[in-house]
């Protein structure tokens, strides 16, 4: 099979990019939260958790801890004993106390609002701040596109990538699309992946977008 030339792969994506705007118009992020802190501790706990999981632990979890001094002065084993049906609940609650106590530290207890000072945060990967930067941004700003499990199998079984790599993944879908559709893209391909195009059982034949799929079927 012949490779795809750039052009034929960007005018694929806007394809794809089309057919997802229409079917998950409304596609945002499923984790609860009011401000910028609560996003990145809700960000924090969703790692290999369900956001259902995540948003009834920080429906109490928010409560209690209103503001990053809250995070900082808790004692680490009852915020171990909060958060712990999350799972990975110690490397959690350490990484949010010292996430905290560092925004208190070095931004004065605001959220960064860019990719270089979010990463300077213990326990914030480029993954994690795309999530929080991309809320809290205006299209023009969005400073990446979020990676997780779900954008890199869709993206990889749509053709968009040949990578594994979630950093060279997210390069080669900023290449494709444009920077205002960013945000909207990464929560569309991860609403597809829960709903259509399964790790397991991908309902190939009920996606509309079979027809340019280069590897349907493909787990």
């Amino acid at each position: 099979m012949p490779r795809e030339s750039k052009q034929a792969k960007r005018e694929r994506a806007i394809q794809i990019s089309e057919w997802l705007k229409q079917q998950y118009p409304n596609a945002t992020t499923a984790l609860h939260w009011r401000n910028p802190f609560e996003l990145l501790v809700a960000t924090i706990l969703s790692a290999q958790c369900t956001d259902e999981t995540v948003n009834k632990v920080t429906q109490e979890l928010f409560k209690k801890y209103r503001k990053p001094e809250d995070y900082a002065a808790a004692p680490l084993e009852q915020l171990e004993q909060d958060i712990y049906s999350t799972g990975f609940y110690r490397r959690k609650a350490k990484s949010i106390k010292q996430m905290a106590q560092s925004v208190l530290d070095e931004f004065g207890g605001k959220v960064p609002d860019n990719m270089e000072d979010m990463l300077k945060l213990p326990g914030v990967a480029r993954k994690t701040a795309n999530v929080v930067l991309n809320e809290v941004s205006t299209p023009g700003r969005y400073q990446g596109i979020v990676v997780d499990t779900h954008v890199k199998r869709v993206a990889y079984r749509l053709g968009l990538t040949e990578q594994t790599n979630p950093v060279k993944v997210e390069r080669d879908l900023m290449a494709l699309f444009p920077r205002s559709e960013w945000r909207q893209t990464a929560h569309a391909m991860i609403w597809h992946g829960r709903r259509l195009c399964d790790a397991r059982k991908p309902l190939c034949a009920e996606c509309g977008l079979e027809d340019i799929c280069p590897k349907i079927g493909v787990s």
